[in-house]
């Protein structure tokens, strides 16, 4: 699933505040309904309830709907887009800092470490090996 810029932004913008995360962490454990997510937090209902809608709108939740209870459920899904955006840069400084390694061993007059072998994500996404540390 590739995000496109506006989803990133909403995603992204959700992960800003730390209220939005603990209740993302508390979600992972399981459904909750509004007042169970309200508990940890010294804020009111409608404070709570706003965070849920920036949650729910970035898509990073889902919110059903069962009698009078109203379980909110988290999508882990919906992260994956912004996973896949950073792991672009981890692969960047990976490599700056493989180069960064050759060049240290090369003015200690080291020989270098043979590559390790691709990881079947690595192939998957056709990234070069890893040099072993």
């Amino acid at each position: 699933m590739t995000l496109n810029s506006a989803a990133l932004d909403a995603t992204f913008a959700a992960l800003a505040d730390p209220t939005r995360r603990a209740i993302l962490a508390k979600l992972a454990t399981g459904e909750a309904s509004v007042l169970e997510i309200a508990e940890p937090f010294d804020i009111s209902l409608p404070a709570v309830s706003k965070h849920l809608k920036v949650l729910e709108r970035a898509g990073l939740i889902t919110r059903g709907r069962e009698a009078q209870w109203r379980p909110c459920r988290l999508h882990a899904a919906a992260l994956k887009g912004a996973a896949d955006w950073i792991d672009a840069y981890r692969q960047f400084w990976e490599e700056r800092f493989d180069r960064l390694d050759d060049y240290l061993q090369d003015l200690q007059g080291k020989p270098r470490s043979p590559p390790t072998p691709p990881t079947k994500k690595d192939r998957r996404h056709g990234r070069p090996p890893r040099r072993s540390t």
